[in-house]
Order: structure tokens, then sequence, then C-alpha cells
């Protein structure tokens, strides 16, 4: 249970609306109306961790208490312990039992609890649980959620100032994610991202396929939120399919690329060697 400890700095950061995730402290209310019930807790881990960047709660720092926190985003303390789950799954913080809530140090973070898996295996494994992340999301996805994926499609065409074209990406797939409402996807898919965010040799391998196919990977994420849409299970598990298949042959093509890249480097070496050898001769 989190036990309530005065922060090092004053609760009050500057606020900085933005439009999934309410981040003023006194407008807990508003946490309520821009997040669906199922998705409330992630809204406040949201805010929670828009207080760990500000600084109001430093590396090594103890959160606040359940029922402080609880009172401050007008939510239950149920919702607070699941956002409290959900920071520590993306390694935010570790909840130590009987203790409390501790803010990680982002850096240590980046170096523990993330297995060493290629990019190929990473990306089969999202297939599979991406795919029916949202499938189930497709019956039951809000309208506000499903006006925010339209607004992250156009990120990822360069239409927005404010979010990166793989920050939209990465947006898009949580926010699917999350609207699934099922909170053990949730936690595997936000697992899963920390890998494809964190590990150097997946970060190398998507950037070589999305910097080269950014006009296929927006058209794949416009057929996914197409199908969400039309509310239909079936298309939007498919078109994510689709979407990971044609990632993961790109993946390949640009391995057997590389490879034959550094084949003939090699034999270039070799041939120069060869040559020098025989001058000698």
């Amino acid at each position: 249970m989190l036990t309530a400890l005065t922060p090092r700095r004053s609760f009050r950061p500057r606020l900085r609306p933005q439009t999934l995730g309410a981040r003023a402290l006194d407008g807990s209310n508003d946490i309520q109306r821009r997040a669906g019930q199922p998705r409330l807790f992630h809204a406040v881990a949201e805010q929670i961790a828009a207080l760990i960047d500000d600084g109001v709660f430093p590396p090594g720092a103890k959160l606040p208490g359940e029922r402080e926190l609880a009172e401050r985003f007008g939510v239950s303390r149920v919702t607070v312990r699941e956002a409290a789950v959900a920071l520590q799954a993306s390694g935010r913080v570790d909840i130590r039992a009987g203790s409390g809530v501790y803010v990680r140090d982002r850096a240590d973070a980046r170096q523990d609890g993330l297995p060493e898996v290629s990019a190929f295996e990473l990306t089969e494994a999202r297939s599979l649980f991406e795919s029916e992340a949202a499938a189930l999301a497709a019956p039951i996805i809000s309208d506000e959620d499903l006006a925010r994926l339209d607004v992250l499609v156009a990120a990822m065409s360069g239409e927005s100032e404010e979010l990166s074209a793989d920050e939209a990406d990465r947006q898009f797939h949580l926010l699917i994610a999350s609207a699934s409402g099922n909170r053990a996807i949730i936690h595997t898919i936000t697992s899963l991202w920390r890998m494809r965010t964190e590990l150097s040799e997946v970060q190398t391998a998507h950037a070589s396929v999305c910097e080269k196919d950014a006009s296929s990977r927006i058209d794949e994420h416009a057929a996914v939120l197409d199908a969400l849409k039309r509310k239909d299970p079936v298309g939007a598990r498919a078109a994510m399919r689709r979407h990971f298949n044609r990632l993961i042959e790109a993946m390949l093509d640009a391995e057997e690329k590389r490879a034959f890249d550094e084949l003939r480097r090699k034999a270039t070496e070799s041939r120069q060697r060869f040559l020098i050898s025989a001058r000698i001769g």
C-alpha cells in the first residue's frame, strides 16, 4: 500500500493540457471526462509520469500515498493502484511491497528488465498481441479515441508540428491496446513497446525500414483505423496483421541487403589483397 510522503518540490507543476490524459492537478473531473472508464487508470498514469518528467518527483523519490493521489485526481484508490502498475510496466517506478512506490532513474530503467530479443522476434510477438488487441477494441472503442487515432495517422504523414512520425506511431498502437480494456494486454503491449524503443538493435532495424517505406506505414495504419471505425473486429485484426507481415518482410529484405553488402565488401578486400600479392610476385 502506498504511504503518503511530501515530495521534495511543490506538487503544483505548470499546466500543459494534452488531448490524451489531463495533466492539471485541479482538473480531476477533466480526467474523467477525457478518459473512458476502462482507460481511467491510464490517464492517471500519464499525469503522474508528467509530474516525474517535470521534476516534481525526481529519481529515487517516493510517491505520495494512494489516498492523497486519489483525492488530487478525483479517482478511486483502485485506479491509482492500477496506474502505479502501468507505470511500473513502462519502467517509470518500482512498487516495493510494504514500502511504497519509488521513481526509477530512466537510465537504469532502460538497462534492466528487458530480454535480449531480435527485431524479428519482437515484431512477431507484437503481431500476435496487437492484432488481437485491435479485434477486442473494435466493438467498444470510443468516438473520442477514434478521433485521436485520426490525428495520429495524420501526424505520421508529417502534418503535425508537435508529434514526430515515430511518436505518433507509438501512441497509435498504445491507444488501441488501451481501448481493448484488457489490463493484461495493455501491460504486455506496453512492455513490447519498451523493447521497441529501448533496445538498440531493434531501434536500428526499425529505423532502416520505416524511413524508407513511410507511405506504406501510413496506409497500413489508416486501414486499421478504417476497420475500427466500422466496428469490425475481423477486419481490424486482419489489417493489423498485414501491417506486421509487411514490416517483417521489409526487415528481411533489409537484412539480406546488409548481408550482401558485407559479402561484397569482403570480396573487394580479398581481391585487393590478391592484386597486391600478384604485383609483389
